[in-house]
């Protein structure tokens, strides 16, 4: 019997591992994208246990920065003062500049703008785009620029010229793999043919919005253009010749000299980031404005010229940080080159992956064989602990990037079935995970805490659209109906068909609060476009009331009317409670700001709000109205308001009155108040509005700014209650 049951063993272990293994090689080849993010996110666990690393000291970073605002004068800078800044980096020694900003525009503070736009005709008049031009003509000054990589409806087309030469070797012209650009967001003339050269520096972030690689290359009308700092690099060598290498699955490598520069198949360099901000040396531009920075941490360095101040926008994601100078990504790529310190993914890394999660599979399913149950925990985190740390040494030390997750699962799940088959050989079944889980949960999750076991019951951090709705008046309404019983069927008269909405759509009802609900989206289960859903289902809500109320109205009962707020976010969902009673819920700031946004309907005369956070998610088309920029109670961080007024595009009246309100606030956020007002007041007085309230709430505040100007307006309004 024994050798019967070892035999059937034996086998169950081969037919398992043959499963395993060609589960695990078909996910790996057939669903590579939606994965990537996981593996993504476990290597910038590894950057950030490797921790800072030494740069070759050759690259600096000009900062304008907040002292530099604060002392200089808000952005942008006049171009005077600009071509000091030049001026100075190159008396200075510098080797090469490289302008991580680009100047679309004239200057509008030259003197000769000024009098030009006043009718003052004046000889000799300076103009600072002029004196800007001729010192970036005389300086070792690269350009930047940036490529619009969407179709827009007006699109510049012009390109700058490019003093090299790209030659593409072994290319398929049948496939092209470089990001290919749709238009140009490029300097102004006289600024742009006054320098030597040119380079783009858009930093495009990988889905979850990190940005781990860089191009640098982007195709543009038949021809290759270089990046920021690969342009910088090159004309600090003085090479003219380039040289783009692809192999069977796209871009191989880029030549540059004697430099070899290993690419994905994009063209993209995988940034070897060597630390967080300021990594790098960062001098403010003031101080090179001032002169008040030693010429020797200058000489013969290359500079790029940025920003890190926050109001600036060209803040990035990194794997080291969520906050993080879009200049410095161009300095690590600078350094990244010129110490020889890549990253990347070999045309033979999708075989040895394959090759990785087979051995595993083997070798764990033999050692779980061959040991006693109560050593397996042990062997499990042996094999995560030492693969995990042969993955860190080969990113680092050999530049070569493997595969972290699906060797974690293979970890996980070939140990998981190895543990398995033993359980069912050699102990007896129970239902023990069952009965702890129904002892800690509600009905309606149990399915999922089963499937998920511990990790759901300690809970996670998770994308979710958060749902408040609430029946304005109800404490008058209730007053109103002494008699218990009936209230409780009118308010289920509402209830249920709002809950059927918000299931219909995929939601999960949280709870129910007096007369508020609660729900979400995105979990526990994954909810494709969920922020459109839950708009959806809101929006379905306010249309399913006005037939609500007819019934009600012929019934001479009163009438129901709601506010709802809907926020997206990264909350904290799972099995929360005591161990006697608990349930599956969510909670963090943006549940907070959820509620907030739901109360602050009575203040703006709306009846659903939503945040800037789920308007930014949203595939489908409605008509919106933007509220406020606000700072609500608890919250230091403005949020925008919008409001949701219905499905598709406005027409008519409704577009109309939105296009002039568009415009009032437009002239409210830029200032200019008695504009503003005139064009309230106007929307005031229509016939037919669509909210009236804001109206109002727009034309005090322009009366008060009116009266008492603001001595520095940012447009943010800061509600100190919580409705």
């Amino acid at each position: 019997m024994r050798v019967g049951n070892r035999l059937k063993k034996y086998i169950i272990y081969i037919m398992s591992l043959s499963v395993i293994c060609s589960s695990l090689i078909y996910t790996y080849i057939y669903l590579p994208k939606s994965l990537e993010s996981f593996d993504n996110r476990l290597r910038d666990f590894m950057f950030i246990m490797r921790g800072e690393i030494p740069q070759n000291d050759t690259t600096v970073i000009i900062d304008i920065d907040e002292k530099s605002l604060n002392e200089v004068g808000q952005w942008p800078w006049s171009r005077d003062i600009l071509a000091q800044l030049l001026t100075n980096l190159t008396q200075a020694g510098i080797g090469v500049i490289g302008f991580d900003i680009v100047f679309p525009e004239e200057d509008r503070t030259s003197p000769h703008k000024v009098l030009k736009n006043l009718n003052i005709k004046q000889n000799k008049i300076v103009n600072y785009d002029e004196v800007f031009a001729q010192v970036i003509a005389n300086t070792p000054t690269i350009l930047g620029y940036q490529f619009q990589l969407d179709k827009k409806e007006f699109m510049n087309t012009k390109a700058p010229e490019i003093p090299a030469i790209f030659i593409e070797k072994n290319r398929d012209l049948e496939q092209d793999y470089l990001l290919n650009a749709k238009g140009t967001v490029v300097n102004t003339p006289i600024i742009q043919d006054n320098g030597y050269s040119s380079g783009f520096f858009n930093n495009v972030p990988d889905p979850s919005g990190i940005i781990r690689s860089v191009p640098l290359l982007i195709r543009y009308e038949e021809q290759l253009y270089p990046s920021l700092a690969f342009e910088v690099l090159r004309a600090a060598l003085g090479i003219n010749k380039v040289f783009v290498n692809y192999n069977e699955i796209g871009v191989e490598s880029i030549s540059l000299g004697d430099m070899f520069i290993p690419t994905d198949r994009f063209g993209r360099i995988i940034v070897n980031f060597r630390g967080k901000e300021k990594t790098f040396p960062y001098y403010s531009a003031v101080d090179i404005l001032n002169n008040k920075i030693d010429p020797a941490l200058l000489e013969g360095k290359v500079a790029l010229i940025g920003t890190s101040a926050a109001g600036l926008f060209d803040l990035r994601a990194t794997p080291f940080e969520s906050v993080y100078p879009g200049v410095e990504v161009h300095a690590n790529v600078i350094d990244n080159i010129l110490t020889g310190d890549f990253l990347h993914k070999p045309a033979w890394i999708d075989g040895v992956n394959i090759l990785h999660m087979v051995i595993l599979v083997c070798f764990i399913f033999a050692v779980i064989l061959s040991v006693n149950i109560y050593v397996i925990p042990v062997v499990f985190v042996s094999f995560l602990v030492l693969d995990t740390y042969m993955l860190y040494y080969v990113l680092f030390n050999e530049g070569i990037i493997l595969n972290i997750f699906f060797p974690i699962v293979t970890i996980i799940v070939t140990a998981a079935v190895a543990i398995l088959i033993n359980y069912l050989f050699e102990i007896r079944q129970s239902n023990l995970v069952k009965l702890k889980f129904a002892s800690k949960v509600s009905a309606k999750v149990m399915e999922d805490l089963i499937k998920n076991e511990d990790q759901t019951l300690k809970g996670e951090s998770k994308e979710v659209t958060v749902f408040f709705s609430d029946i304005r008046g109800f404490t008058n309404i209730s007053e109103s109906m002494s008699d218990a019983k009936a209230l409780i069927e009118y308010l289920n008269e509402y209830m249920e068909p709002m809950t059927e909405i918000i299931m219909k759509n995929e939601g999960t009802i949280d709870k129910f609060i007096g007369d508020a609900i609660m729900a979400y989206w995105n979990a526990p289960s994954d909810v494709k476009n969920h922020a459109d859903k839950a708009v959806k289902a809101s929006l379905e809500q306010l249309s399913y009331l006005k037939l609500l109320n007819e019934r009600l109205q012929k019934e001479n009962k009163p009438l129901v009317d709601i506010g709802i707020g809907l926020n997206t976010g990264n909350a904290v969902v799972g099995e929360m409670g005591s161990s006697g009673r608990s349930d599956y819920t969510v909670i963090g700031d943006p549940i907070n700001l959820g509620s907030r946004l739901e109360s602050l309907c009575k203040f703006y005369g709306s009846r659903l709000n939503i945040s800037n956070y789920t308007k930014s998610l949203l595939q489908e088309q409605y008509v919106f109205r933007f509220l406020d920029l606000v700072k609500v109670k608890g919250k230091l961080k403005p949020v925008e308001i919008w409001q949701v007024i219905d499905f598709g595009e406005a027409n008519g009246a409704l577009k109309e009155e939105l296009a002039l309100y568009e415009e009032a606030i437009l002239l409210y956020q830029n200032e200019k108040f008695s504009e503003a007002l005139m064009l309230f007041e106007k929307l005031n007085v229509l016939e037919k509005k669509q909210n009236e309230k804001i109206y109002a709430i727009y034309i005090q505040r322009c009366k008060s700014y009116i009266q008492t100007p603001p001595e520095k307006f940012d447009g943010v309004y800061e509600h100190t209650t919580k409705g």
